[in-house]
């Protein structure tokens, strides 16, 4: 069975590198376009704390949360062991009692459904402090300790060195579908790439999903967001064990890596287009957030802005399954702010789906609530 993957962010990544393990010979086509999500992305893993309450949503994130575990064992005895990855913990930050006795309840009240939250306490302000230096001295959080961090860059790069290491090949231009009737049979690519012929196709294309399906016929509700995302440094400070930061009642949040770098993000601009572009707002709005929260960042050096489209999709669901009426062709894309939790596990669902695995039968999961062309 010949698969092609269409897009090559970390649920394009993922889907090559499990189709690979599956038996399919697999051809990822990707366009370096700028502002994927993926080379932007945070990296935060911690969906128990989330404000959204959609059980569907839920159930993708906590699935995607407990899936890193093995794959990231997996990987490293394939000798992949620079991921970025690492459980931290999170703090979620509260204004008031009443805030923090509600992020309490759900981030328990998920600990089974979701996943394994380890030992969740409230912390007061020293305490919090001790975890994140950087943070106000009246700060009060709950703790999460299964919390993690990921760097979606290095990630990406790793799926994509073992899919080829398992006979993927990669190509690179734009890839359109090659409908006839009422079935997928391949992708063209730009230049001089030709027709790819193929078993199935799994389209992974992020926020340029909807563009990819319009060409034959067919209409998706994945539209792009901007984020821009500040990356701060701390010269000589070990950050390397700082937990993330959620700062209640914002999308905006701050996350440590290794290299003495804590990245704050990010805003969430509805309507951008594809306007690749750091603005003035934009930086003052994530820069802000981060020092009301935490002013000892006060005196980090502004390394660099990233901007990231997110697809989002009609709801807070991802876009995920066959599509209806067009044999050969699975959709995987909409995970929004959360596309590094969902991300992997979403592309080993893809995977499994072209290689003709009933995940419902196997998995339990029903796919009708991520239908991949339902409406706004």
């Amino acid at each position: 069975m010949r698969i092609v993957v269409v897009g090559a962010g970390i649920a394009g990544a993922s889907a090559a590198y499990h189709a690979s393990g599956l038996g399919a010979e697999v051809v990822v086509v990707d366009q370096p376009l700028r502002g994927r999500a993926t080379d932007a992305g945070a990296g935060i893993v911690c969906p128990w704390a989330s404000r959204v309450a959609d059980p569907h949503h839920l159930r993708m994130a906590g699935d995607g949360a407990r899936y890193y575990g093995p794959l990231v064992a997996e990987l490293a005895e394939a000798g992949e062991r620079d991921l970025g990855y690492r459980r931290v913990g999170a703090l979620s930050l509260a204004s008031d009692d009443e805030e923090l006795a509600e992020i309490l309840r759900r981030t328990v009240a998920r600990r089974d459904s979701v996943s394994d939250t380890g030992d969740v306490e409230i912390l007061d302000g020293d305490q919090t402090r001790e975890l994140f230096p950087p943070l106000a001295a009246d700060s009060r959080a709950v703790y999460v300790p299964a919390g993690a961090r990921v760097d979606g860059r290095l990630l990406r790069d790793a799926l994509l060195r073992q899919a080829e290491r398992r006979g993927a090949r990669l190509r690179q231009g734009r890839a359109t579908l090659v409908r006839s009737g009422d079935r997928v049979g391949g992708v063209e690519v730009s230049g001089a790439g030709g027709v790819i012929e193929a078993d199935r196709v799994i389209l992974a294309a992020g926020a340029w999903t909807a563009d990819v399906l319009a060409l034959v016929g067919l209409t998706a509700a994945v539209e792009p967001q901007r984020g821009q995302i500040a990356h701060l440094a701390l010269p000589g400070t070990d950050t390397s064990r700082w937990p993330a930061v959620l700062p209640g009642g914002s999308a905006h949040y701050l996350v440590a890596f290794d290299d003495s770098r804590v990245v704050a993000g990010a805003t969430r601009e509805t309507g951008s287009g594809f306007s690749y572009q750091v603005t003035a707002g934009g930086l003052a709005e994530v820069l802000n957030e981060a020092l009301a929260v935490a002013p000892g960042l006060a005196s980090a050096v502004h390394v660099e802005t990233r901007i990231g489209f997110r697809p989002m999709g009609p709801d807070a669901r991802p876009l995920l399954g066959p599509v209806p009426g067009l044999a050969g062709l699975v959709v995987a894309t909409g995970l929004g702010a959360t596309g590094l939790t969902m991300g992997p596990w979403a592309g080993r669902l893809a995977a499994l789906l072209a290689t003709d695995h009933d995940l419902k039968a196997e998995l339990g999961l029903d796919l009708a609530p991520y239908a991949p062309l339902r409406e706004r």
